[in-house]
């Protein structure tokens, strides 16, 4: 069993005591500096399991004021063998000691100088490294983080933001993505340089295939935009994207950040294209051929569509129910004809569900709306949809699911007419 320097209370004064952690801390570096990768590896695992959640003056008086070089050791064996993997945990964890201990500056100032932001983002990269070995490597990016303003910008500066990302984007260990996400959350905070770089990342990451990540990054990107004074319209194209999501957690999640975008410069794009999804561009399926002959439709391709269309039609409904002016925007894109079309649905139980409580938003606030509807349904179709509009598409047969995707109705022609 490796022998690692002990704590000695009073080795800051002269004295035998002092002279013997002296001593001691010098075998252990000579110890060190003779052994191969398994002798380092068990003393790196006996230092972190005695130090791990000291305080940097407990390191100082442990080690004898020589704690600096064996953080230099770990370093530079960590630096020149991580492409191998097989001490890597260990090494990450025993540099976790020195950058996570409070009052640890001029621990962190000294890793810093010998290039070790680089090195951690050279691990975190390269293709071998273990999924558990990078989430180490987060760590020690969210300890240098931690340390302020400057450190953050230090990490961005280094090409740090893409290297998190792709983690990130390709982990598919939850822990792991907690983790990047974390850390990227944290590099926004009190960052005001690279916020907007940080953003963009976040953006492109609702592209990526993992439901988790996906979840997260919604969820990081509602708290980043509360801080920002424009929204990019490069967000609408993925947002709309993830309203095809099976995921309850993600289509709940994507609703927050469009509900967050309803103050910004976008919202016109917004309103437009969730408008827009109501009519997905597909070829209309007869519900009865899906029932007698299954194996010749493109049932699969369509349903995230149909998904997508039910989503967009919640939202629509939120955002209608939540702001007067937006409800006039969505009624100046021809909301009311899209609605009556997705409600025509029979494919999708749930897209005609939620357009139709969506329409009854409209209904209810405008009378000129709700006159437009009971012409284009007629007053027996009309009449079960003001009775109970959620269970309407139970009811409706094939001439009134006709009625609804062949109408006309056009309000926002109405809207410009001038008043009488």
């Amino acid at each position: 069993m490796p022998v690692v320097p002990q704590l000695f209370p009073g080795v800051s004064m002269p004295g035998r005591k002092g002279e013997a952690a002296v001593r001691e801390v010098q075998r252990f570096l000579r110890q060190w500096d003779r052994s191969g990768s398994a002798g380092r590896t068990r003393m790196l695992a006996a230092f972190v399991a005695q130090n791990a959640g000291s305080t940097g003056p407990e390191l100082e008086q442990r080690l004898a004021h020589m704690a600096s070089l064996l953080l230099a050791r770990v370093h530079a064996w960590m630096r020149l063998h991580y492409t191998c993997g097989t001490c890597l945990g260990v090494q990450l964890r025993s540099v976790g000691v020195f950058l996570s201990a409070p009052s640890n500056h001029s621990y962190l100032t000294e890793f810093l100088e010998v290039g070790g932001v680089f090195t951690i983002l050279d691990i975190i990269n390269h293709k071998q490294t273990s999924d558990g070995d990078k989430r180490e490597a987060l760590h020690l990016l969210q300890a240098i983080a931690n340390a302020g303003r400057t450190y953050k910008e230090l990490i961005c500066e280094s090409l740090g933001l893409p290297v998190i990302a792709k983690c990130l984007g390709k982990s598919k260990v939850e822990e792991t993505q907690e983790a990047a996400v974390t850390l990227l959350q944290s590099l926004a905070h009190g960052n005001p340089k690279h916020k907007n770089h940080i953003y963009m990342e976040l953006i492109s990451l609702l592209s990526c295939t993992s439901t988790k990540t996906q979840q997260l990054v919604l969820q990081t990107l509602c708290i980043v935009q509360k801080t920002l004074n424009s929204a990019h319209s490069s967000i609408l194209e993925p947002l709309f994207n993830l309203l095809k999501s099976l995921s309850s957690e993600v289509q709940y999640e994507a609703l927050q950040l469009i509900r967050m975008l309803k103050g910004y410069e976008v919202i016109p794009a917004l309103l437009k294209g969730l408008v827009t999804l109501l009519k997905p561009k597909t070829e209309r399926i007869q519900k009865n051929d899906m029932l007698e002959d299954p194996e010749n439709i493109t049932v699969t391709e369509e349903f995230p569509a149909f998904i997508q269309q039910a989503a967009a039609a919640r939202a629509i409904r939120m955002l209608s129910q939540e702001s007067q002016e937006m409800s006039d925007e969505l009624l100046r894109q021809g909301v009311v004809h899209h609605l009556l079309c997705a409600m025509g649905n029979q494919n999708h139980a749930d897209a005609q569900k939620q357009a139709s409580l969506a329409l009854e938003q409209f209904v209810r606030v405008y009378p000129v709306v709700k006159e437009h509807v009971r012409k284009a349904m007629g007053s027996t179709l009309f009449n079960l949809f003001v009775h109970n509009a959620e269970v309407l598409h139970m009811k409706m047969d094939e001439i009134q699911v006709d009625i609804l995707l062949s109408n006309k109705v056009n309000i926002s022609e109405v809207l410009k007419e001038p008043p009488h």
